[in-house]
């Protein structure tokens, strides 16, 4: 059995060190092959072996302290008649990965099923009961992320609300004197220092037990494994500040002579700074995953289906392969299709980026989320559910944004390691001030030991990558450029070379006869009959362009016996008694057939840009094909950008040598790798990286797929095969290669971002540490007030995800270039 993997939810990830020990909790599990652990979703990939169980996984954190969130969905079963059917259902659906426990009431007809949420679809687990025989259906929805995400804010909102309303006169009496001149001598005249205190106890410890409660109830059993996070540190420092400020308050007799003072407005404030810290995070994180939201809320709800001759709404879900569904103008597309009857021009640019809506015919294939702009047609379905394109859209940016760069492993292991060194920095920073430190020494102790400890929480460490991550491969999408392995944006940041492939990426792919000459003395109709009949047997464009030109003139297709083609020489085959070849220079020179008489008209037509294919009959030289593809629009100015961004552009292709010289001068290409077979293209890719340098490879065929997998990024155009999107790290979800400056500038973009996410991170702690621990002291200076420790520490988080925030506003490269005009068919003579 193959591996499996699972995307779970954790709660309390809180900061860089919790990343490195759920993923430590989930790897220590047996069968566990990998695990990746995204901060800002707070999810954690998991690909593991039979031998390992989901519920093992879930054990695993609940021990590390980091339970995994599951979700409860009820289903209504039908068909089950005895206890046995019962065990069926159960069984089945305990077989779904991310099931963890089954409970199936045959009375009821019902099962309540418990499972990991985010790990896949509701509707799957139903579809385990359907295809066991038991007909399922979902009786009520599943925890949804984006409503547990808005769930938090809003508790959060309300939490910072209480703990600053709490706060407020607290701080007003301990503080007040420091902005009002005469508040100190008013307390004393009117309250009194004892009753102030007294009041401040009460309110304090209502901060502490109820907004600040979580940090004590999560961060002190991660303390006591040994295992201290981020709440760990909060909670020692408030619960320390509190604990000194009530000795002072009930048994001031405990504490040495003159150090009697309270710091509850300290421990209040760094609750209420934190708190709002975290709802700023909250709201900022929320906004990280708006890209996969517009995907979803790109498909609609229910479409019209036609059955039986009857019109109806129906539900998406409802909706299978082979209904008809008929769309009207300005309605969306419901799910993947081809086209029956009707003529649209349907709006495509949230899926592939194009602006132009695209005209739909008979034929044609539809793509659900897209937008019907005018006129009405009706479409066969061909994909619903998870395998339509645009679920498959959301779940390449799922993957992508939940992938860990190779720059996150250096930050998890800076992180795992922090928090202790944190705390022992602190406990020297204490008995420094205590042995060290002037009257009252224990009350500075306090002081800088509770500011160290506020200020070095690694939320920002934590935060730096997976937050760049999320919103650049989310900005990406909106683009059309989909990252279908995470680790691509780091490793696009170090190409170098940028190899094309010509047919179908820089060029149409829709090739046309542009030349055709004849040896003396050829029949040309007959041989244009005999060559149009093999090349009717080939899917090639190339074949295709010949057939359609022959067509045109009213020739017949006829049978062809002992057809043969060969991947980048040509084909053959047998037509009333006649064997034709047609195919390349090679195929001719291999067969033994002279080429001398078409050779410099072959030459000349190569140098126009256009492509040389020769014909021959039983044995003979009969004439000469020019192939002309038209450029892209796009192209030459997408060339151009790459260049500006220092890269060196190259075209690897099977075509003539001449011809591919020429399409390259045209466009300043400054590499042409020709005349490579399909299997050489891998080796063209190492001949162009000797000196060490990084290649991404463009192409969208099949015979792309080695090359596109052989290279260190490979880009995949959205139009080509499915092989060779499967084989890509990237792919373009149009034919616009401007897609593949778009990939380059986010993937420079997000690393630089991630790269000024760090750099704050670290240089913020590395240079507040001593500053909380009492450096400038010693110089004269202030000493750092845990409440500007606590409110440093906030900022630091809200500044990193801010900066990656401003990823979404990434501009597309955008070309305006004149495109190359299409070489005009010419009949030429030899």
């Amino acid at each position: 059995m193959s591996d499996t993997s699972l995307t779970l939810q954790i709660t309390k990830l809180s900061c860089g060190s919790c990343v490195d020990r759920v993923e430590k909790a989930l790897r220590d599990v047996s069968g566990v092959t990998d695990v990746s652990v995204n901060l800002a979703a707070e999810t954690a990939k998991v690909t593991f072996a039979p031998t390992a169980t989901p519920a093992q996984l879930i054990k695993a954190l609940e021990k590390a302290g980091y339970p995994a969130r599951v979700a409860q969905i009820t289903l209504d079963i039908g068909g089950m008649h005895c206890g046995s059917c019962v065990g069926l259902v159960e069984k089945a659906l305990l077989a779904v990965p991310m099931v963890t426990d089954a409970s199936v009431n045959l009375a009821a007809e019902t099962a309540k099923v418990t499972y990991l949420a985010g790990a896949g679809s509701p509707r799957s687990i139903a579809q385990a009961a359907t295809d066991a025989g038991y007909p399922a259906q979902l009786r009520e929805a599943a925890d949804v992320h984006a409503d547990r995400k808005d769930a938090r804010i809003d508790a959060l909102r309300r939490q910072f609300t209480i703990a600053a309303i709490l706060t407020a006169p607290v701080f007003v009496l301990e503080m007040g004197s420091h902005f009002i001149p005469g508040v100190h001598a008013w307390v004393h005249q009117n309250i009194g220092m004892q009753t102030s205190w007294l009041f401040q106890f009460a309110v304090v410890t209502l901060v502490l037990i109820g907004p600040g409660r979580m940090f004590f109830v999560q961060g002190l059993p991660a303390l006591f494994k040994g295992a201290p996070d981020m709440n760990a540190l909060v909670a020692i420092g408030t619960g320390a500040a509190w604990a000194f400020s009530t000795v002072a308050t009930f048994f001031p007799a405990m504490l040495p002579a003159g150090t009697r003072a309270v710091y509850f407005e300290a421990a209040a404030v760094i609750v209420t700074l934190i708190l709002l810290g975290r709802f700023l995070e909250a709201r900022a994180k929320g906004k990280t995953g708006e890209a996969i939201r517009r995907l979803v809320g790109l498909q609609p709800q229910n479409a019209t289906v036609v059955r039986n001759g009857l019109a109806a709404e129906v539900a998406i879900a409802d909706i299978v392969v082979d209904d008809i569904i008929r769309v009207r103008p300005g309605e969306k597309i419901a799910v993947d299709g081809v086209v029956l009857d009707g003529t649209a021009f349907v709006d495509e640019s949230m899926i592939t980026g194009e602006p132009l809506p695209a005209e739909k015919i008979s034929g044609d294939v539809v793509t659900g989320g897209t937008v019907n702009g005018s006129g009405s047609f009706t479409f066969r379905v061909t994909q619903v559910g998870a395998d339509t394109m645009l679920a498959q859209i959301i779940r390449m940016v799922e993957d992508a944004q939940g992938a860990k760069l190779p720059i996150q492993d250096l930050v998890n292991k800076i992180t795992l390691w922090f928090v202790p060194i944190v705390l022992v920095i602190a406990a020297l920073t204490i008995g420094a001030w205590l042995i060290f430190g002037p009257d009252p020494a224990l009350s500075f102790a306090l002081v800088a030991g509770v500011s160290v400890l506020i200020v070095a929480c690694p939320c920002a460490m934590g935060l730096a990558t997976p937050t760049s991550i999320m919103v650049g491969t989310g900005r990406a999408a909106d683009l059309g450029v989909l990252f279908r392995k995470g680790d691509a944006l780091q490793a696009l940041r170090s190409v170098g070379i940028v190899a094309f492939d010509k047919t179908g990426t820089l060029t149409e792919g829709r090739p046309e006869v542009s030349a055709l000459s004849f040896v003396p003395g050829t029949d040309e109709a007959n041989a244009l009959g005999l060559i149009a009949s093999v090349e009717a047997l080939s899917e090639h464009p190339i074949a295709t362009a010949i057939v359609r030109m022959a067509q045109g003139r009213g020739y017949a297709l006829q049978d062809v016996d002992d057809f043969s083609a060969e991947p980048g020489f040509g084909v053959s085959g047998v037509v009333a008694g006649h064997r034709v070849v047609v195919g390349a220079d090679r195929l001719m020179q291999r067969e033994g057939i002279a080429i001398d008489t078409l050779a410099t008209l072959a030459a000349k037509i190569a140098q126009e840009g256009q492509t040389p294919f020769y014909a021959a009959i039983d044995g003979q030289l009969a004439g000469l094909i020019g192939i002309s593809d038209p450029i892209k629009p796009t192209t030459p100015t997408a060339i151009k950008a790459l260049h500006q961004m220092g890269l060196r552009v190259a075209l690897i292709t099977g075509d003539n040598k001449k011809t591919a010289q020429a399409i390259a001068a045209e466009l300043g290409i400054d590499t042409v790798v020709a005349e490579v077979l399909p299997d050489g293209k891998v080796a063209a890719l190492r001949d162009l990286t000797r000196e060490g340098e990084k290649i991404a490879f463009v192409g969208d065929g099949i015979n792309d797929a080695p090359a596109l997998a052989a290279a260190d990024v490979g880009i995949a155009i959205g139009t080509g095969t499915d092989v060779a999107i499967e084989s890509a790290d990237v792919v373009l979800m149009s034919g616009d290669i401007n897609g593949v400056c778009n990939a380059f500038e986010i993937s420079q973009r997000t690393m630089r971002n991630i790269r000024q996410n760090l750099f704050w991170a670290f240089a913020y702690n590395t240079a507040l540490i001593p500053v909380a621990a009492g450096v400038l002291y010693l110089f004269g200076g202030p000493l750092l007030s845990p409440m500007l420790a606590a409110g440093a520490m906030a900022l630091s988080s809200v500044f990193v995800l801010s900066n990656a925030l401003r990823l979404r506003w990434v501009a597309p490269q955008h070309g305006a270039g004149a495109a190359p005009q299409q070489i005009p068919y010419q009949e030429v003579t030899a």
